[in-house]
């Protein structure tokens, strides 16, 4: 473990050198003086810079509606940028009893007291499944470990990780302010057949998905003729897909997955309203 640590010290510093200049390596109070690169229970910590900060949780979208978890707080940076800047609610989640204190103590000095909560805990055993966005910052070994809580969580949930991916789980986005980070939407479960009603009115329809996280790909198939489906796109739990229907005109269907239910139209098509389960 103190290799990992050390090794994490050695990349954050390669990654994050022109970030640095945005915070004093001293961001304690006359309580406590945490130090860049000490040592906490699974990382090191290392603050993230300004730029990537507000740009992750913009590019999440983060507004006054979200609640946002920050898995290993640290100094409260995060969860008060979110609170402050996108009037959000945030949790941060930090191991160190003394750091979780000093990052309260910032919210407060911040003014973003009544919005901010700092949890002393371990990432691996509190509940942050009410999050719609989650950031992080941890070892690749760690984000792995956590992959599978996140993709259990409702899809259309949004995940921002600075420096570090999600192993075979590509990104939505990559994000580079010199300091590189990268943005996931908790993709919604769509792999397998799906009997659609209104496609057409005289013949049965049915949508075989695969799925590779946010990747689908299938076919439709509609009477006797099947075809791919085109421009397959699933955002959360937003489903597209396109088809070539008679005379060959191009249908654009777009709805929303709700677990085993889908509702959408097409919009072309006087707004049909399409529906379907999955069989």
């Amino acid at each position: 473990m103190r290799f990992l640590k050390s090794w994490l010290l050695f990349v954050c510093l390669t990654l994050s050198f022109q970030s640095f200049a945005q915070f004093p390596s001293d961001s304690g109070d006359d309580q406590y003086q945490p130090r860049l690169g000490q040592e906490g229970k699974d990382v090191i910590w290392m603050p993230t810079g300004n730029d990537l900060v507000n740009l992750m949780l913009k590019t999440a979208k983060v507004g006054p509606s979200d609640l946002v978890y920050d898995l290993g707080a640290g100094d409260g940076k995060i969860a008060i940028a979110a609170a402050k800047n996108f009037g959000a609610r945030a949790v941060g989640i930090e191991f160190n009893p003394e750091m979780a204190a000093l990052a309260q103590r910032n919210a407060k000095r911040a003014g973003v007291g009544d919005r901010v909560t700092i949890i002393i805990g371990d990432i691996f055993k509190e509940n942050f499944s009410k999050a719609t966005v989650v950031t992080l910052y941890l070892l690749p070994d760690l984000n792995l470990r956590l992959r599978p809580t996140i993709l259990k969580m409702k899809p259309g949930t949004r995940v921002v990780s600075h420096a570090f991916t999600m192993g075979d789980w590509e990104p939505d986005q990559e994000l580079d302010v010199g300091s590189r980070g990268f943005y996931w939407v908790v993709p919604a479960n769509v792999a397998g057949e799906w009997s659609l009603n209104g496609i057409e009115s005289s013949n049965k329809a049915t949508l075989s998905l695969t799925q590779h996280y946010q990747n689908i790909a299938g076919n439709i198939t509609i009477g006797n003729k099947s075809q791919p489906i085109l421009k397959a796109k699933l955002e959360g739990d937003k489903l597209s897909f396109s088809y070539m229907g008679r005379k060959n005109t191009l249908h654009n269907i777009s709805g929303k997955v709700t677990g085993n239910e889908f509702r959408g139209e097409d919009p072309a098509f006087y707004q049909s309203v399409i529906t379907g389960k999955r069989q």
